[in-house]
């Protein structure tokens, strides 16, 4: 009997650790872009809503219920999820002045009031514009490796209305007072004695960081990109708190992408490049590093999801 009742527990235990590493019970509803389209992720894993779409950096529901996304390298455009039409565009590679320019957008926010923010790799700058287009404010970028492809990744306001820029190439945070453009912080991102190594996937290495948010106690949450990780930092630049690309019994985490701070304070991570048999997103408990949730599509979505967002969450989020 006894001997009965521990198979059973085993069993049991076996089966949950099966259905947790297979995803089989998914927990929240996700918007992404994976295998040439733009999906929502229902619960049970099925989908409730897709259509066509090419690759992206950066991803918002609206407060409409419109989605902001960018359409080709450098085109920043909002659609109506109902007929799947854009109902707004801007074009940095045509517009104020771009023409003939090499100009690629990786991140964009829509602003209060309605103005909508956009990085410009290549101008290295950051615009933002009215829904006619015209611009209402411009900050130039500092950039120490000039590109159009890896000047920034994502760019988001501070609770303070300053902009952190996660400057890809150059391997840094830079803090821009929105109303000077001065830089009035930045932070390195530490090889910790590593040597960098080419490539996009886990045997890749490097402090190409792809995300940056402030949190309300004044840290600075950075996701390390091909650094396979995410690191907490002080105003004084000092880290707090650590995640590498080994931490997470059975995950091997890849290029790191976007962050997302629950109102639970745990933290989903996006984990792009990771190949088969590794979670596209995984969320974690900050505190304890444990495992709570994972998404793992590989076989629908790919290699390449860069971009996400919880659409079931009560309370706010920040990313």
């Amino acid at each position: 009997m006894i001997r009965n009742l521990a198979s059973l527990r085993a069993t049991a235990a076996l089966l949950c650790g099966f259905l947790f590493a297979g995803n089989l019970w998914a927990e929240h509803r996700v918007l992404l872009q994976g295998d040439g389209r733009l999906v929502i992720v229902e619960p049970d894993g099925s989908l409730s809503w897709q259509m066509p779409w090419g690759a992206i950096h950066d991803i918002h529901r609206l407060e409409n219920g419109r989605i902001l996304t960018r359409r080709g390298k450098a085109e920043v455009v909002e659609i109506d999820p109902d007929s799947r039409q854009v109902v707004w565009s801007y074009d940095s590679a045509a517009a104020n002045g771009n023409a003939g320019k090499r100009v690629e957008v990786h991140a964009f926010e829509r602003l209060p009031g309605g103005h909508t923010m956009i990085a410009e790799s290549g101008t290295a700058r950051i615009v933002e514009v009215n829904r006619e287009g015209e611009i209402q404010r411009e900050i130039p970028l500092v950039v120490d490796h000039p590109n159009a492809h890896s000047d920034t990744r994502l760019v988001r306001r501070t609770p303070d209305d300053d902009y952190l820029v996660a400057h890809e190439a150059d391997g840094k945070v830079r803090q821009y007072d929105r109303e000077t453009g001065e830089v009035v912080w930045d932070y390195s991102v530490p090889l910790f004695g590593k040597q960098p190594a080419k490539g996009h996937g886990p045997d890749a290495f490097g402090n190409r960081l792809f995300a940056a948010l402030r949190l309300p106690d004044g840290n600075t949450l950075i996701a390390t990109g091909n650094g396979h990780g995410v690191i907490e930092v002080t105003p004084d630049k000092e880290i707090v708190w650590e995640l590498h690309q080994d931490d997470l019994p059975g995950i091997r985490l890849a290029w790191v992408t976007t962050l997302e701070v629950l109102p639970s304070g745990h933290l989903v991570i996006g984990n792009c490049h990771a190949g088969p048999g590794q979670p596209l997103l995984v969320q974690i408990d900050r505190e304890t590093k444990e495992v709570v949730w994972t998404l793992d599509r590989f076989d629908d979505f790919g290699n390449a999801v860069s971009n996400s967002q919880l659409l079931d969450l009560a309370g706010q989020t920040i990313r």
